[in-house]
């Protein structure tokens, strides 16, 4: 396990992990810069050549969007592209209502695009490629861009790369297109749907700026060496193999985790792989329980579109202090939400008195359609009574949906109180930040089982690329083991800050440090309740400080990568609060979500090594005091 580097060695606006390709974070390692990313700073826009995934578009789908607008785009049209028919008609009713609501009406049309080996037949057992085209105005970028960050449905990175092979097949000289080795030629079918118009609006925001990706200098075989030899790279015809093993490792019924390739794909989703009684504590759980998705939020918005299809019509409850975009989903989607911030034991009086009200007010309609809640809440690690939330639920019924993203399957059993439990795989389940990912778990027992199956056995599709799928699986194939060390990791770190912070009872004249969040030391009773025998708490913590000048040395002065994401397996920290509320630093504090917290995943380090980086950072914080 390595000891943590200088900060330095990670220059801003670079991948992380360094080199890879896929990358699912960016290095932006001082205050300053987090500062100058929300405000679009020239120094630190020209910078960046990738990000996370639902922020910044990846330098090879903004490559595949161009060659998509100059085949099919007219006059100052962009677009968005995405892997099913389904999802487009979702982009393009969204852009249009939220447009609509805002008072700039506009329109979008939208293309099937239909990428296969020339000379071959339809439909074909030979790899092809369905993309799907949302075309638009260029003012209507923002109202795409929501769509995109919110629920997580863009083609991935991987596809695009897929498709721009193909397609350089084609057009080798083109000016779009980066020279890459000659593969099959291809065909394409073009389909325009029909399209639905409204007035257009006066110009604002700004829509994907071309770039050239620095990745273009390494040749398709280099490429294809890093994602094999960091990535650990399966054949792509193994992505149903791979596929079915996550299903089996989420439900837990897997009887040994075979950990070996078979000639068709992992050994752990062959049909003949031993599989039993689930060990995830509740009966009956299998295979066909979980669904998987391309991204962790878009598990989050298919879990309420679930709501929004099998239930009554009713506001949601958002119970705790969520990550942002869960809010917004839950906002933006349906007959909107009840927000109840900070997710306290008190709140559930009041969540009680607003059930009571709206039953009141209609005594034949459901008081509220579903409760979301993380367990524990990301990023002030906040753990909800969740026992007494499913009795409300039993009560009142109304459907409960737990992320159990930062708690994770190995630390903590929440299914057994949940009727949906969803994930982000993108995080600790995958460790190397090179693939994204989400899971959404139906509860057998839960007394809507049958209608939840049902609606799901009628809508679902599976818009995974076999390609991510098979890093993933990879990816988690250790996630156990990873999830051990990393909990014993947090836990020393931990110890150490609370031992020197006000809410530990430091003896220090001048502490730094505030309060840890941890939970451990924030609802412990609440996560007791949950935490597996084995279970640890966690490899996510945050920092409040006494002051913001002492939060600008500690962050500044961590000797870790710095960026977006969490769940890594190297050491990964953020100013959680600019990062995700600059725009709304007020509003986030009401909730305790101060503007100078800093946000920590801890990662495999050697402990001693990454107790030293902090104790650097501390030093430097508490001289700024």
């Amino acid at each position: 396990m390595a000891a943590p580097h200088s900060a330095s060695n990670y220059p801003l606006g670079s991948a992380v992990p360094p080199f890879t390709q896929h990358a699912i974070s960016v290095s932006l390692p001082t205050w300053a810069d987090n500062v100058g990313y929300e405000e679009g700073e020239k120094r630190v826009a020209d910078a960046m050549v990738t990000g996370y995934p639902r922020f910044f578009i990846h330098l090879s789908i903004q490559k595949l969007a161009r060659v998509c607008e100059q085949k099919f785009g007219a006059a100052n049209e962009k677009c968005l592209l995405f892997p099913s028919k389904n999802i487009v008609d979702r982009c393009r009713s969204f852009m249009l209502d939220r447009a609509s609501l805002a008072g700039t009406p506009t329109h979008a049309r939208l293309v099937q695009y239909h990428i296969c080996p020339e000379d071959t037949p339809l439909p074909s057992s030979q790899p092809t490629v369905e993309l799907h085209i949302a075309l638009f105005p260029a003012d209507a970028w923002p109202f795409a861009k929501q769509f995109w960050q919110h629920t997580g449905l863009g083609i991935s990175s991987r596809l695009a790369d897929y498709c721009l092979s193909l397609l350089s097949a084609e057009s080798p000289n083109s000016s779009v297109l980066s020279p890459t080795p000659p593969r099959a030629p291809f065909k394409a079918l073009n389909k325009h749907y029909s399209v639905k118009r409204a007035p257009q609006s006066s110009s604002f925001g700004s829509a994907l700026p071309p770039s050239s990706n620095p990745q273009d200098a390494l040749s398709k075989d280099q490429s294809t060496y890093l994602e094999e030899r960091y990535g650990r790279n399966l054949p792509v015809s193994a992505g149903s193999y791979a596929k079915r093993a996550m299903r089996r490792r989420i439900a837990g019924v897997l009887v040994r985790d075979n950990w070996e390739d078979c000639p068709h794909g992992p050994c752990a989703g062959a049909h003949d792989a031993e599989v039993g009684p689930s060990h995830r504590g509740v009966r009956d759980v299998t295979e066909d329980d979980v669904y998987l998705f391309s991204t962790g939020m878009s598990a989050i918005w298919m879990a309420h579109q679930l709501v929004l299809g099998a239930r009554p019509p009713a506001k949601s409850v958002c119970f705790g202090f969520p990550y942002t975009d869960t809010l917004k989903i839950l906002q933006k989607w349906g007959p909107g939400c009840h927000f109840l911030g900070h997710g306290l034991d008190s709140d559930i009086g009041t969540l009680e008195t607003i059930i009571k009200q709206e039953l009141s007010a209609n005594p034949s309609a459901p008081p509220i359609a579903a409760l979301f809640v993380e367990f524990p809440s990301n990023p002030l690690l906040r753990s909800a009574n969740i026992s007494l939330l499913r009795a409300l639920a039993d009560k009142y019924d109304f459907l409960l949906v737990v992320d159990e993203t930062i708690g994770n399957l190995v630390n903590v059993d929440v299914l057994q109180y949940a009727d949906i439990v969803v994930s982000s795989l993108s995080k600790i389940f995958s460790g190397d930040a090179n693939a994204m990912g989400g899971s959404l778990i139906l509860n057998p027992q839960s007394r809507h089982y049958a209608t939840l199956k049902a609606y799901l056995s009628a809508t679902y599709e599976d818009t995974y690329f076999d390609e991510d799928a098979v890093f993933m699986e990879r990816n988690s194939r250790n996630f156990t083991r990873r999830v051990r060390i990393i909990d014993e990791n947090t836990l020393a770190v931990c110890e150490y800050l609370r031992s020197r912070s006000i809410s530990g009872g430091t003896s220090l004249p001048s502490p730094a440090i505030k309060e840890v969040f941890y939970p451990k030391y924030i609802t412990p009773e609440n996560y007791l309740s949950c935490k597996l025998p084995e279970g640890g708490y966690g490899g996510l913590f945050s920092l409040t400080f006494t002051s913001l000048a002492a939060s600008l040395a500690f962050f500044d002065n961590m000797p870790f990568q710095k960026g977006p994401s969490l769940g890594t397996n190297f050491t990964l920290a953020c100013p959680y609060t600019i990062l995700a509320h600059y725009f709304e630093l007020g509003w986030a504090a009401e909730y305790g979500v101060e503007e100078g917290l800093v946000r920590i995943s801890v990662g495999m380090e050697e402990r001693e090594g990454l107790l030293e980086g902090f104790k650097v950072a501390l030093r430097a914080a508490e001289a700024a005091t």
